[in-house]
């Protein structure tokens, strides 16, 4: 049982606790919305300055090299290579999610079994995955991509021989429900399916291993637990054994072999450099690089450790502390299946979430009726989850979520 007590000595113990450090946090502040958006390291603002006044402001456009701009897609990649258990090499930074979706799902379907041209994916699925693959669909005709969605329950029976490509989210980002990456893979791959993970649930969440579940290609995102700021640059990951037969569709001047020649002919690098499309973002590369920088450290057992035991601690809070309001879990109880995010669900979520947003407990809204609460634990603090159901058993007990002003949906829940 978490008592106040016991949630104190863990934070006494807590091998992460120096981490809290790195980040701007005001006193008093809870947030839980990490798996949404990082909070602000402190160190990038020096980062970004220095890339404004120094290298841009004095140096211009020598910066390139002299500064190693031109390197950054790369560098940055090297840096999120451990992180989710890559070589390096294997991991390219730009763009958004949504971009590398397209990029490496027209990859994939290019060297996939002759005759196949199913990709398959589930409900559960972020929505721009499946929106990236219809436009793909519209774009090349159904007879070379056609989009089969499935209950995230049905995956494993229909992954047969008629599927070309798997994409799923290893995190359901509306429940926290963590799927068995190298179980999937395996099973997979065993019928000839090209497999492709999104990891923005995942990154920095726990450890991720694609290199030991031998993935072929994943993406994910730099502005949740890799805290690059808002629509940080994403990341692309393709597999060594794949480098040299892909097939990159946004044949952009920073993947040619030679982009200095200018050559009026594509030619594909002979890396993965090949999936970097157009000019780095630098600036935006420069806020990640500083986000990046306080997870070279950083050991990733004891990350999942304590991601598990915050989760847990708050599922118990909640269901002992406010068990006569109505909460109904939607997160996995079960460890192995359980991200780094708990949501409840209940019929007056949104003014809920409001009224907590009110009391400096941050998390969100996910449609239609969950409230959903991300646990980072380089900056979540044991004593953070007492807090947090404290303020929600006086938002329940009070009904303070009930006024007119909660009620109206913003543009981003």
């Amino acid at each position: 049982m978490y008592t106040l007590e016991k949630l104190q000595e863990l934070d006494a113990q807590d091998p992460l606790a120096r981490y809290r450090d790195e980040f701007e946090l005001a006193d008093g502040l809870i947030y839980l919305d990490g798996n949404s958006l990082g909070p602000l390291p402190k160190r990038t603002k020096e980062r970004v300055i220095k890339g404004i006044d120094v290298e841009w402001g004095t140096d211009l456009i020598t910066s390139w090299n002299k500064h190693g701009w031109m390197n950054k897609p790369h560098d940055l990649g090297d840096m999120i290579a451990p992180i989710v258990g890559a070589d390096k090499g294997t991991i390219k930074v730009g763009d958004s999610t949504s971009v590398n979706v397209f990029k490496s799902v027209a990859a994939a379907l290019k060297i996939a079994k002759s005759g196949r041209s199913i990709v398959l994916s589930d409900t559960a699925n972020f929505p721009t995955d499946l929106y990236m693959i219809q436009g793909l669909q519209e774009l090349i005709g159904k007879e070379n991509c056609e989009l089969k969605v499935v209950d995230e329950t049905e995956v494993e029976a229909n992954l047969t021989e008629e599927i070309a490509v798997l994409l799923l989210n290893e995190v359901n980002f509306r429940t926290g429900r963590k799927y068995d990456m190298h179980a999937i893979t395996q099973q997979a791959q065993a019928k000839g399916i090209i497999v492709i993970w999104d990891l923005c649930h995942s990154a920095g969440a726990f450890p991720v291993d694609l290199k030991g579940t031998n993935t072929d290609f994943a993406i994910g995102c730099g502005y949740k637990y890799l805290n690059g700021g808002p629509g940080a640059p994403a990341f692309i990951y393709v597999a060594d054994r794949h480098k040299d037969a892909v097939i990159q569709p946004l044949s952009g001047w920073h993947g040619h072999k030679s982009p200095f020649e200018f050559s009026t002919e594509y030619v594909p690098s002979d890396t993965q450099t090949r999936f970097v499309v157009g000019t780095p973002p630098v600036l935006s590369l420069l806020a990640l690089e500083a986000g990046l920088e306080i997870w070279q450290d950083v050991d990733m057992q004891q990350l999942r450790e304590k991601s598990l035991n915050l989760t847990d601690a708050f599922i118990e809070l909640v269901e002992t502390r406010c068990a006569e309001y109505g909460f109904t879990l939607a997160t996995p109880r079960e460890r192995a299946q359980r991200g780094s995010q708990v949501s409840f669900a209940h019929k007056d979520g949104y003014p809920i979430m409001q009224a907590l947003i009110a009391d400096k407990v941050i998390g969100d809204f996910r449609a239609p009726n969950l409230l959903r609460f991300g646990f980072t634990p380089l900056y979540t603090s044991y004593q953070d989850v007492w807090d947090a159901v404290e303020r929600l058993h006086v938002i329940m007990a009070d009904k303070k979520y009930d006024k007119p002003e909660y009620r109206v949906k913003a543009a981003v829940t």
